[in-house]
């Protein structure tokens, strides 16, 4: 255990963070989510939620501030009438950490754009189209 570190950070997961250097994305995923399938490398925390997760990563995680920095998928065209509230709840906790809206990639775009991240972190998120990409910054 260390002070000051959010215990929802495993010990991997802070590894993870620390060795990503700027640029590298991170995904954090619904339950849903093929993370096995797209990511280099997995890791679960299925006991959380993304906006949890979300949260306690933006303490430690610095957002890169030259470039989008956040990317969530957006709903496919059978979806468009979904009221997606988990939404609201990133902006919320984005607004701490950026001043940049997020970007929406269409479904398969946020697929090809997860490939390529550093780490894919699948929780135990419910909800639908919950996926967020961050890409990190320096510290200053």
């Amino acid at each position: 255990m260390l002070k000051g570190i959010n215990k929802i950070i495993s010990p991997d997961l802070l590894r993870i963070l620390a060795k990503m250097g700027h640029g590298d994305e991170i995904v954090l995923s619904d339950g849903n989510f093929p993370g096995e399938s797209i990511g280099r490398i997995v890791l679960r925390s299925d006991g959380t939620g993304v906006p949890e997760l979300l949260s306690a990563i933006l303490e430690l995680f610095p957002l890169d501030e030259y470039d989008n920095n956040v990317y969530l998928m957006d709903k496919t065209e059978k979806d468009r009438d979904l009221k997606i509230e988990i939404w609201d709840e990133y902006r919320k906790i984005v607004a701490d950490h950026t001043d940049r809206e997020p970007v929406f990639l269409e479904r398969f775009e946020f697929y090809e754009r997860a490939k390529k991240a550093y780490a894919v972190v699948v929780t135990g998120e419910s909800a639908i189209y919950a996926n967020v990409i961050l890409k990190k910054g320096v510290v200053k």
